[in-house]
């Protein structure tokens, strides 16, 4: 067995992690700069909300509120500042964004902590392809800050000054898996999962009985395309198809994929991007499926928030991302885990 780490609080401990912490305080000064020189109002979103959000795969911290009268309502940890920040577009906000304390369960590891900070920002009536440039200037900005020319992690290097890669999904699968993407997915956005199973496992990849589409799409994604992104310069993978953006908006000029996008360096996700679903009645359905899959997986599911829905209702036309902000101080500092970049990681637990 390895020798175990002194905690984190230990002087001699600290003073190693200290110039990263410091490090992570000026981008934090630095980010904050550069939203305020482009009129963005920075908010804070509530951490206690009645639905933690409504992605399958997405596990919360549950907790409730007491009453006076000792009346018990269910709360959540939320997993993300997003509906929150929707709901201040529908109350008139343009350009906002929010540092955010977040909180994710049964997620842990060189990449995941079960509290991080999101950095999201909205654009009101702005294409999202503004976000692409605004997170292009913010890693660009990391690094400069951090006085470094490359952003690393692992052996595995990105320029942060270089103008991003651009790749589709359909790209991406026909490049490193060989896979037709589109021919799996109808005019409608309805996929063929059964098309797209036999893709994978002539591509070599394991496919059960009880494989959905998404099952099968993400296994491609994992093994065959992310280890590629990102390596030299950052990639802005995005049209993810419809039935894997839940809150974004098809594509104009195609239906079949959203208007999506993530962003990668060092082979690591940093954000995640949306041009802003509006339609209240097509975000329930969406939602209602979500957690349909959540209950098959993990015989759970979490409340629909019927709030952000009906603030759905009022909400313009917009963009939003969202930045995994810690993991974009690792990869700036060339720190191995995301536990060296925070200030007081959360204890660890029983496997």
């Amino acid at each position: 067995m390895g020798e175990v780490p002194s905690p984190w609080w230990m002087p001699t401990r600290h003073a190693d992690r200290r110039p990263r912490l410091m490090l992570r305080n000026r981008i934090v000064a630095a980010f904050r700069a550069w939203f305020s020189a482009r009129d963005f109002v920075e908010v804070e979103a509530a951490c206690l909300q009645v639905s933690p959000g409504n992605e399958a795969h997405l596990s919360a911290f549950a907790t409730e509120a007491v009453g006076g009268s000792g009346a018990r309502t269910p709360l959540f940890l939320h997993t993300s500042p997003e509906f929150a920040c929707k709901k201040l577009l529908a109350a008139g906000e343009a350009r906002l964004f929010s540092l955010s304390r977040v909180f994710r369960n049964r997620e842990r590891g060189p990449l995941h902590h079960p509290e991080f900070t999101m950095l999201e920002w909205y654009r009101a009536g702005e294409p999202y392809d503004a976000l692409m440039r605004d997170a292009a200037e913010l890693i660009a900005l990391a690094a400069e800050t951090a006085g470094t020319k490359r952003l690393s992690w692992r052996g595995r290097l990105a320029d942060p000054f270089a103008e991003p890669e651009r790749l589709t999904l359909a790209e991406a699968f026909a490049r490193h898996a060989g896979i037709d993407l589109l021919a799996c997915i109808d005019g409608d956005g309805g996929t063929d999962r059964e098309r797209l199973s036999a893709h994978v496992a002539a591509a070599g990849l394991r496919v059960a009985e009880d494989d959905t589409f998404a099952d099968l799409f993400s296994r491609v994604l994992v093994a065959r395309i992310e280890p590629h992104l990102g390596m030299d310069r950052p990639t802005i993978l995005c049209e993810y198809p419809v039935s894997e953006a839940a809150l974004a908006r098809p594509a104009p000029h195609d239906p079949r994929v959203a208007e999506r996008f993530e962003l990668y360096a060092c082979g690591v996700e940093l954000a995640n991007a949306f041009g802003e679903l509006t339609d209240p009645a097509e975000q329930r359905r969406r939602f209602e499926a979500e957690m349909d899959e959540k209950a098959r997986v993990y015989g759970e599911r979490y409340p629909i928030d019927d709030d952000f829905l009906a603030a759905l209702a009022h909400m313009p036309e917009a963009s939003g991302i969202a930045l995994g902000f810690d993991r974009l101080v690792m990869l700036a500092c060339g720190a191995g885990r995301i536990d060296d970049v925070l200030w007081t990681p959360v204890a660890e637990t029983a496997p």
